[in-house]
């Protein structure tokens, strides 16, 4: 027997719908693009928003066209970035805008929540890395912006939950997506009541958090068909993780796109002293585990230089990258300044300049600098991961669209000196359609998902090449420059690195 099942897919920048044919006496799962839409910031009301009445459209167009095709289908799911949520009152009626994670409004609130709950407090609560732009600080700066919303809102939903209740009219909270807010409690898998009462976030506008898998309703298509609405793990790095071979615990994924979330899966949580001090994140996953990661700025930079620069693709991006000269230019992508600048270009030679490192002017140079930048980062993960768990990992799993880069997978290789295994490109897609086949009884559980993807998708494997004795001295000096951005810097004036 033969079905068909669409995994709706939406990054930062881009969405696609995923069509699965999945053949259950075989076992054979066929994975093809639908469907495919651009997801852009827009500025309204003096803040960076998602259209995400565009979204929902482009999802219907999409979903038509695979009926025009004449594919029914069993079921669909939708998984989406963490963190960003709306607002809906009493009617089910968005209250506001959507604002985007990448937004200013959230600018100094963590200090101002900090001054309020300790840090370590909220890490022994929710075990969730400090990022500016966690749910916790945008209801804080929603709340001291809009007060009045406290009287009209009735209920939160995470954007994937909002695009599943647009289809089926259903509100549900999926846990993976719910746990990226900093407002969960990493031991019960609840919403964290004290937590919310002493940031005077009302606790009745969240549901129970539903576990992937879960049939939530139903969608009628144009035809009159119906589809089921089955919740996946709904934030994309969680349905990644689930459709990553991971087989021993010493095996760390990275998670490769416009953010790369590089860490580790755990049976339980790592929310300790060590933990805070490195600011993991541990986030929740699929069958009770837990993704203990590191959030990292990603492909976003070289995403937004290339786009200013308005000539060279991604390829010819990467091949002046190689031509480069190496360790020249190096910055840390978690800077702050680097969330949304005005010009990633300038940032990233303003950071240069302001570290004595002189002023990346080429193409080739801003791309290296870059991806160099970012498999230190990696390679700095990999220690932390190693120290809180302490075990020594013997290889690094990449999968997300980043995993085509070949240039930067041989530079993690290089820079961690670790094996990598590179694949499947498709793995957010393939984890949100392997827990939808879950909900039809098709597939038993994680152990089940893994199998069957390792055995339908092949991964490209990277040697270290680069001399251990070289690459000491350069993560030197990168810890160096990262230690150091963290104060102002006077231009100019600092010891170069």
């Amino acid at each position: 027997m033969t079905m068909h099942v669409a995994a709706v897919d939406i990054g930062a920048s881009s969405g696609r719908i995923m069509l699965a044919e999945y053949n259950e006496n075989r076992r054979k799962l066929r994975l093809t693009e639908a469907y495919r839409f651009e997801n852009r910031l827009c500025r309204q009301g003096g803040h960076d928003c998602w259209d995400l009445d565009g979204l929902f459209n482009e999802i219907l167009k999409g979903l038509a066209k695979i009926e025009r095709d004449g594919i029914l289908l069993e079921s669909l799911g939708i998984d989406t970035w963490g963190v960003d949520f709306v607002l809906l009152d009493k009617q089910g009626q968005v209250l506001g805008l959507p604002v985007a994670y990448r937004d200013h409004r959230t600018d100094g609130m963590m200090e101002r929540v900090h001054a309020e709950t300790s840090r370590a407090e909220i890490y022994f609560r929710t075990g969730i890395q400090f990022l500016q732009f966690n749910t916790l600080y945008q209801l804080r700066a929603l709340l001291d912006e809009k007060p009045e919303w406290i009287g009209q809102a009735d209920k939160l939903l995470m954007v994937p939950d909002y695009l599943h209740y647009r289809l089926c009219g259903k509100m549900a909270c999926e846990y993976t997506n719910a746990t990226t807010t900093q407002l969960v409690n990493v031991f019960t898998g609840r919403w964290d009541h004290a937590l919310l009462q002493r940031q005077g976030i009302p606790a009745q506008w969240f549901t129970t958090p539903m576990q992937a898998g879960t049939h939530l309703g139903d969608w009628i298509s144009p035809a009159g068909h119906q589809v089921k609405v089955i919740v996946p793990a709904t934030h994309d790095t969680a349905s990644a993780v689930a459709a990553t071979p991971l087989f021993d615990e010493r095996t760390a994924y990275l998670s490769s796109g416009t953010w790369s979330l590089l860490g580790l899966e755990s049976q339980y949580p790592m929310n300790g002293r060590a933990a805070l001090a490195c600011n993991l994140t541990n986030e929740g996953g699929v069958e009770s585990t837990f993704r203990v990661l590191k959030n990292i700025m990603g492909l976003w930079l070289i995403q937004r230089v290339r786009e200013e620069l308005d000539g060279p693709g991604f390829d010819e991006l990467v091949a002046a990258a190689e031509a480069a000269e190496p360790f020249r230019f190096l910055v840390n992508p978690n800077d702050d300044r680097f969330l949304n600048p005005t010009s990633m270009v300038g940032a990233i030679r303003d950071f240069c300049e302001e570290t004595g490192q002189g002023c990346p002017k080429s193409p080739g140079e801003l791309a290296r600098c870059v991806f160099e930048s970012l498999a230190f980062v990696y390679c700095q993960t990999v220690g932390d991961l190693e120290l809180v768990a302490k075990r020594k990992l013997e290889r690094v799993h990449i999968v997300g669209g980043g995993c085509n880069n070949a240039f930067l997978n041989q530079l993690t290789a290089d820079f961690c000196q670790l094996p990598v295994s590179a694949g499947p490109v498709e793995a957010s897609a393939l984890g949100n359609v392997c827990y939808q086949l879950i909900g039809l009884g098709l597939l038993a559980d994680l152990d089940d998902v893994r199998h069957l993807v390792s055995q339908e998708f092949c991964s490209d494997i990277y040697k270290p090449r680069l001399d251990p004795n070289v690459l000491d001295t350069r993560r030197r000096q990168f810890r160096r420059l990262c230690q150091r951005i963290t104060r102002p810097l006077p231009r100019k004036e600092e010891e170069t690195v």
